[in-house]
């Protein structure tokens, strides 16, 4: 019994040893499994921060980019507002003190400006179009305002226009005309419109005299004998303005006339035409058909072709002279010409009406030319332009015609236009010598 004893105790004790054993085993696999697993969730934990960090990180970088464009853009339209500011400074009828500066400052801005930053240039007046737009080269031009004058002028004032071909080609035409006319007589120029000065001069480094410099440029160098020129066509109020002005100066001058204008005396209605009248039809209808291709204004009526005259129109009683002259293309049995106007008080010279007169005269073609010195801001943008409100535009528009041409030409460049300013100059300074 003793030995059984003692095998049966060896036995409890082998059999308890070996699962002592493997419960040790089995705790030490969990334990190293729940360590396993302890690591991979920090190993996802370290992860998903990671990411949360990174995500953080594009975020912020977002948020810094964002900014840094709402930066840049704030940057841009602010230097573009600071520029329209200066050019509506200078976009005036009125000369100052400060206005050379005022020129200078705005054109320095406008070139301190990248590309992006004129496209944003709006104000008031001012446009990317103010400096941006190409309209020639101004060295062509001779702003005619030297010294040295001697005791004779021949002053010739216009209205003036910032387009440098059209300065060059219209305006310096009549000026060169009169100088080789009268070669006794110092030619000078003067503007009437401030704005336009002001344009030239800020973007052209052109500086051309308003009627007052003008005046005291004269009187400064001892003129005796002064006749002026206005290439304006009518007795309007741009033709009135500057008498006023002449008339304050009449007394420094031993001497001083002032020509007719292009079309001569305006007359009481519609049916007063004058040779003046005659002659500039004659020679705009002969300009146009030449442009055009054709032999003559009935060969252009045969093949259909209308042309309309464009003009600037006014308020001013001499608003009737665009009348005077519909009667006198009638008189010279011209069919196919038709004045309009596109200011003032138009009535049955206003683009529409104009359309429906060209329409019910069965014509299917148009030339649309402007009736006007320059070939400037009207006809480039009024007549000829591409927004909806354009002569061009809207004759297109009304769906009646089947072409529609542009011909942008001032009377200016006409040699038989200019020949007519040297016959009412010749005019002028024969009254003087009587």
């Amino acid at each position: 019994m003793k030995r059984k004893s003692l095998l049966a105790i060896l036995l409890a004790a082998s059999m308890a040893a070996s699962m002592t054993a493997a419960t040790a085993t089995v705790a030490f696999a969990e334990t190293e499994e729940a360590a396993e697993e302890t690591a991979d969730d920090a190993e996802a934990a370290d992860d998903a921060e990671a990411a949360d960090d990174a995500e953080a990180a594009d975020d912020a970088e977002t948020t810094d980019d964002a900014e840094a464009a709402d930066d840049t853009a704030d940057a841009d339209k602010e230097a573009a507002d600071k520029v329209a500011a200066l050019i509506d400074a200078i976009y005036v009828q009125e000369r100052t003190d400060d206005t050379d500066e005022q020129c200078k400052e705005a054109k320095e801005a406008w070139d301190a400006l990248t590309d992006a930053q004129k496209e944003l240039v709006e104000g008031e007046e001012a446009s990317p179009e103010y400096f941006g737009r190409d309209t020639g080269d101004a060295s062509k031009d001779d702003p005619r305002n030297q010294d040295e004058i001697g005791e004779n002028e021949l002053l010739v004032v216009s209205f003036g226009t910032s387009f440098n071909d059209s300065r060059a080609e219209d305006i310096k035409g009549i000026e060169d005309a009169l100088a080789e006319a009268f070669p006794d007589w110092s030619v000078r120029r003067a503007f009437t419109a401030q704005i336009i000065i002001n344009h030239v001069q800020a973007r052209d480094d052109e500086k051309i005299d308003n009627m007052q410099q003008a005046l005291d440029r004269a009187v400064a160098n001892g003129v005796k004998n002064l006749v002026v020129q206005p290439t304006h066509l009518m007795h309007g109020a741009e033709y009135d303005e500057m008498v006023e002005a002449i008339d304050a100066y009449k007394d420094k001058f031993e001497s001083v006339a002032i020509a007719e204008p292009m079309l001569g005396e305006v007359g009481d209605d519609a049916t007063v035409i004058n040779d003046d009248k005659a002659a500039v039809a004659q020679a705009i209808t002969d300009e146009a058909v030449k442009e055009a291709g054709y032999d003559s204004m009935e060969a252009a009526a045969e093949d259909g072709t209308a042309f309309v005259f464009m003009g600037h129109g006014t308020s001013h009683t001499a608003n009737v002279t665009y009348d005077q002259m519909q009667t006198q293309m009638e008189k010279l049995e011209f069919t196919n010409a038709f004045i309009g106007t596109v200011e003032g008080e138009p009535e049955d010279t206003a683009c529409d009406e104009v359309i429906n007169k060209v329409k019910d005269a069965g014509f299917k073609k148009v030339i649309l030319r402007p009736l006007m010195v320059v070939a400037g801001d009207h006809a480039n943008n009024d007549m000829a332009g591409d927004d909806d409100d354009s002569w061009k535009s809207m004759f297109e528009a009304s769906g009646d015609f089947d072409e529609i041409d542009c011909q942008i030409e001032g009377l200016g460049r006409i040699d038989a236009v200019e020949q007519l300013y040297v016959a009412h100059t010749q005019a002028a300074i024969d009254s003087i010598a009587k």
